[in-house]
């Protein structure tokens, strides 16, 4: 795969991934989780919809399909595909790392598996 369209397929995933980053940083926060506790439909949906890191990771999702179409208009879907699996990587790391979430040796193990096939798709001819 050529530099430029590998640059691209990383940059949507990179879109993709932060979007959920960001979508969980928003229904955590205090103000939605409030809300939620309430069990009152109407002020959940007034607190997603007013939540700016909500509205953020939903406009970056967005962005991502964007770019995500461009790459399937240039690569092959059999060899774009596997690098979605990336985010799954990213956003593990992420939730470690920003949402002190577990992080056990098996996952460890399947996040090693899953770069390491990202990988070898990606060098195949």
């Amino acid at each position: 795969m050529r530099f430029g369209l590998l640059c691209l397929v990383l940059f949507s995933v990179l879109l993709s991934a932060l979007s959920q980053i960001v979508l969980k940083a928003g229904m955590t926060s205090a103000p939605v989780q409030s809300a939620i506790a309430s069990l009152n439909t109407m002020r959940v949906i007034a607190a997603v919809s007013q939540s700016w890191q909500v509205i953020a990771g939903l406009l970056c999702f967005g962005c991502s399909a964007l770019v995500w179409l461009a790459v399937l208009s240039r690569v092959p879907l059999s060899t774009a595909y596997p690098f979605v699996a990336l985010g799954i990587a990213i956003t593990t790391a992420a939730g470690l790392l920003l949402f002190n979430e577990p992080f056990s040796t098996i996952k460890v193990v399947g996040v090693s598996l899953i770069v390491f096939g990202v990988v070898a798709v990606s060098l195949a001819p």
